[in-house]
């Protein structure tokens, strides 16, 4: 199966909202969706509500074959889905107080 992850309209007439799907490619544009894993208003002006992303199950599906769109794939890099979770920090090797004395 080709999976895809792409936009899917609803909302109203002159009022359009999308919603970031996984889906089957073969599917309609605003066919039957794997799994939701976003939004998308593109009218609202609140940048902060423009794009919500599960970055979690969007780099799963990715790492299972699931290819981003074009515009997509724009959203996530504009949004940091694509950037790599910081790592936890490595406790420090203790250095000893003072050096060992050397033999002579």
């Amino acid at each position: 199966m080709a999976v895809c992850i792409r936009l899917k309209r609803y909302g109203r007439l002159n009022r359009p909202s999308w919603r970031i799907a996984v889906m089957d490619k073969r599917n309609a544009r605003d066919g039957e969706a794997i799994e939701e894993i976003g939004t998308y208003d593109n009218i609202t002006d609140r940048s902060k509500e423009k794009v919500t992303v599960n970055a979690e199950r969007a780099n799963y599906w990715m790492s299972k074959g699931a290819q981003p769109s074009k515009t997509v794939h724009q959203l996530f890099k504009r949004h940091g889905v694509y950037a790599k979770p910081a790592a936890p920090p490595v406790a420090a090797a203790a250095a000893p107080a003072t050096a060992p004395a050397k033999k002579k």
